[in-house]
């Protein structure tokens, strides 16, 4: 696990430029660095140390004539299947690094190589002989890979904060990016918070070749449900399939632990990959919002050692900024704090962990899949008697019961946006003050829904989570919450031949009346007790409603929705009733209140403070 970036080279101290670029992802890799300079480009590395810790693990690495030059973020768990077919064909290898083998794959299978390939990766590729350079990014997207072009320069990097080192970087607010990220609390098309810089879409890749810069798609996850085995063969199959992954994941040479929650996903995990230490993280002593009881009792369960911590209120309002800053982007998700705080704790025994990430969207686990057969009575009345209670409900105080009608007047592409839909359309318009050209929610997330219209919706609403809420929040907070501390984190759910299996596994089998995940609970069986297996799905539970109430917390949000900053972007005056009307009890708005909030502590980090400037 590492960090990169790199720029085409149009400046005259391209030397140090790349050097200020490197240290400000030091967090990444503070193991060892290194760089390639000519007058065309300029890469740089910062290296934690996983597979093959001697200084022949650095990067960048060549091929035999160093015509081509490698750096490589990521895992990639079949590298020694692939060096041996690499070697018959006369390829020799001076490492034994997984990097190496991706530039010999290169070099023997052009882009073909991708698909080849298990692993998590972001990585950029250059051509000595052409001058073009060829870049990744792994299925699912687990390794982040942005890019901008500024100028006549190309820049790329593992973050964008390493960009405000170079001197042809134009710092600019996207702000088509906050109204959207108004409604899905994440950034979510491939345009950022920062003007003109972007994020290389999951499973594409991209070529820059005199001065043209083109992406593309190079695999597509396609769900094409096989009816023909039963579940006790599909339960099998998960089983097998599932160890087959956590073992390659495992592949290190250095300690590897394990997150460990109250979930079947993380409890899976752990009891699967037979690692030493798990870790947990919680809030006081409700046991809603602490799991560190269940983590200890199941620990025990499979004979390992738990560590926890509890973070305290205090703890988490004042890493918030620093978090922000770690993010690169503002996500409102309150759970991504909570990660930074366990991958605090686990970075300092471990150097990689195993999490459970990705289970929920291609074994079909959130409870909102319940969703379509819970509305499929409704949806026999007829559409127009439905819109029009729908706009009744409109006009409703906001209390339990009328969303449901406010749903049922709305098809699954109007309603479902993913896991969050923070603000409508018409409620940012009506709380920003600025104008911008931000897409309807809908228009986003019409692409995803016409590449699987054929599925059914429960189908429809995994494939969806898979390319937006997955990437846009789940893996993006996974990679920037861990490597804020120099902690590589492995997601053995989210592996190729796992998602192959999970395709294929018709949706009676992934959610039922009573439950989610229904086949992958059953192989957890295999290795879990009962209670764990069939645990109902929590998330992360943060009390953010809670403090939300309490003096200290209500005044410090306060003070930050009437400062000159939210005075800029909002309707101050509807922030503060948000605030009050949450505080009073009469509903909760702790959601739409925390997305705000984390937006503003964002801009002043990037904006206002000394860690968003130029060093």
């Amino acid at each position: 696990m590492c960090g990169i970036v790199g720029f085409t080279n149009h400046i005259s101290d391209a030397e140090s430029v790349i050097e200020k670029m490197m240290e400000r992802i030091v967090h990444r890799g503070p193991d060892s660095k290194g760089s390639y300079v000519d007058e065309r480009v300029a890469m740089g590395f910062r290296r934690l140390s996983i597979i093959d810790l001697s200084d022949k693990g650095s990067q960048p690495i060549y091929n035999e004539d160093k015509s081509l030059v490698i750096t490589f973020n990521g895992e990639i768990y079949n590298y020694r299947e692939l060096r041996d077919e690499l070697r018959a064909d006369g390829h020799t290898f001076s490492s034994e690094t997984d990097t190496e083998v991706l530039v010999h794959g290169y070099e023997q299978w052009g882009k073909a190589m991708l698909n080849k390939l298990r692993g998590m990766f972001a990585f950029v590729i250059y051509d000595k002989n052409t001058g073009s350079l060829f870049g990744a990014r792994d299925l699912f997207g687990i390794k982040p890979l942005y890019y901008a072009r500024m100028g006549e320069t190309l820049m790329w990097g593992s973050e964008i904060k390493s960009f405000l080192d170079h001197p042809e970087f134009k710092k600019e607010l996207n702000t088509s990016a906050l109204e959207s990220y108004l409604s899905f609390q994440y950034s979510v098309t491939e345009e950022t918070f920062f003007k003109n810089v972007f994020r290389l879409p999951a499973s594409h890749c991209f070529t820059f070749e005199n001065g043209k810069l083109t992406v593309e798609r190079y695999s597509e996850i396609r769900f094409t449900p096989d009816g023909k085995p039963d579940l006790e063969e599909w339960v099998h199959r998960i089983s097998d399939t599932f160890k087959n992954s956590v073992e390659a994941h495992k592949i290190a040479d250095v300690e590897v632990g394990s997150f460990l929650s109250s979930g079947v996903d993380s409890s899976y995990v752990a009891a699967v990959a037979d690692v030493d230490k798990t870790f947990t993280v919680g809030f006081g002593e409700d046991e809603k919002y602490n799991e560190i009881g269940y983590a200890k009792e199941f620990s025990k369960y499979i004979g390992k050692e738990n560590y926890s911590h509890i973070i305290t209120p205090e703890e988490y309002w004042d890493n918030f900024a620093g978090i922000q800053y770690h993010m690169d982007e503002p996500l409102a998700d309150p759970a991504a704090v909570a990660l930074f705080f366990v991958c605090r704790l686990a970075a300092e025994r471990v150097k990689v962990v195993l999490s459970g990430e990705g289970a929920d969207e291609i074994f079909g686990g959130y409870n909102i899949y319940h969703n379509p057969a819970d509305m499929k009575k409704y949806n026999m009345i007829p559409r127009p008697i439905r819109r029009g209670l729908g706009a009744v409900a409109q006009k409703l105080p906001k209390k339990r019961g009328v969303n449901f009608f406010i749903r049922g007047s709305q098809d699954l592409q109007e309603r479902f946006i993913g896991n969050a839909y923070i603000f409508t359309e018409k409620e940012r318009k009506a709380l920003l003050k600025i104008h911008t050209d931000a897409p309807a929610p809908s228009e986003i997330t019409k692409p995803f829904y016409e590449r699987c219209s054929q599925n059914d919706e429960v189908t429809q609403m995994q494939y969806l989570d898979l390319h937006l809420w997955m990437t846009g929040d789940i893996l993006l907070k996974a990679d920037k919450m861990s490597m804020a501390h120099s902690l590589e984190l492995r997601v053995p759910f989210l592996d190729k031949e796992v998602m192959a299996l999970a395709e294929q596994i018709p949706t009676r089998f992934r959610v039922t009346k009573e439950n989610t995940k229904y086949a992958m609970r059953l192989a957890a069986l295999k290795a879990c007790p009962p209670q764990t297996a069939n645990k109902k799905k929590l998330g992360f539970p943060v009390p953010i409603r809670v403090w939300l109430k309490e003096p200290k917390y209500y005044k410090l949000v306060k003070e930050r929705f009437t400062s000159p900053d939210a005075e800029r972007f909002f309707d101050t005056d509807a922030l503060v009733e948000l605030l009050d009307v949450h505080r009073s009890g009469k509903y909760d708005y702790s959601r739409k209140i925390w997305t705000v909030f984390t937006f503003l502590v964002w801009y002043e980090v990037y904006f206002r403070s000394e860690l968003g400037e130029r060093k």
